[in-house]
């Protein structure tokens, strides 16, 4: 059975969730668009992060003392970003319904992170949350100028793409 949309819980901060809900209001649209326009913004930018070297699984995540940097992470605030994302703790879960070909690039996502990370994330509501985590840690201004062209040159998953042929 093929669907549309796939619902998907997530856990994330309170913060984050407020952040959430002000950028879905200020752009007229609910959450869930906000999250896929996000993780539309996001994903290329998690791919031309570093890989780490190949670790093995680590049951703890790999995070050093306030001040500290890992030094395999040193030189890269994007790598930095995304492990800090990944070690604080979520109390909230929000429920978010996303397009079928947006969910099927979760496990792709989550592999990404695996890789860049050394750390294995799990589930794709894993993947979705540490990709909406590492999104929304970005400026809350920019993200709001990035949604706002987004919809205003038109989202390439509502865009009608036109094709003339010749006749």
């Amino acid at each position: 059975m093929d669907c549309e949309e796939v619902m998907l819980t997530v856990r994330i901060t309170a913060a984050e969730r407020a952040l959430l809900r002000e950028l879905a209001r200020g752009h007229g649209t609910d959450v869930s668009d906000v999250v896929v326009d996000g993780l539309l913004d996001v994903i290329p930018g998690l791919h031309v992060l570093p890989v780490l070297p190949v670790l093995p699984v680590l049951p703890v995540l790999p995070v050093p003392p306030a001040g500290r940097v890992l030094p395999a992470v040193a030189g890269d605030p994007g790598v930095s970003r995304l492990l800090r994302v990944l070690a604080r703790p979520a109390p909230c879960a929000v429920t978010l319904w996303l397009p079928a070909p947006v969910a099927d690039l979760l496990p792709l996502v989550g592999e990404r992170i695996a890789a860049v990370s050394g750390l294995r994330i799990g589930p794709a509501s894993a993947a979705l949350a540490a990709a909406l985590g590492f999104w929304l840690t970005g400026d809350p201004g920019r993200l709001a100028a990035g949604l706002a062209g987004l919809h205003r040159h038109g989202a390439p998953r509502l865009a009608v793409q036109r094709l003339d042929v010749a006749a």
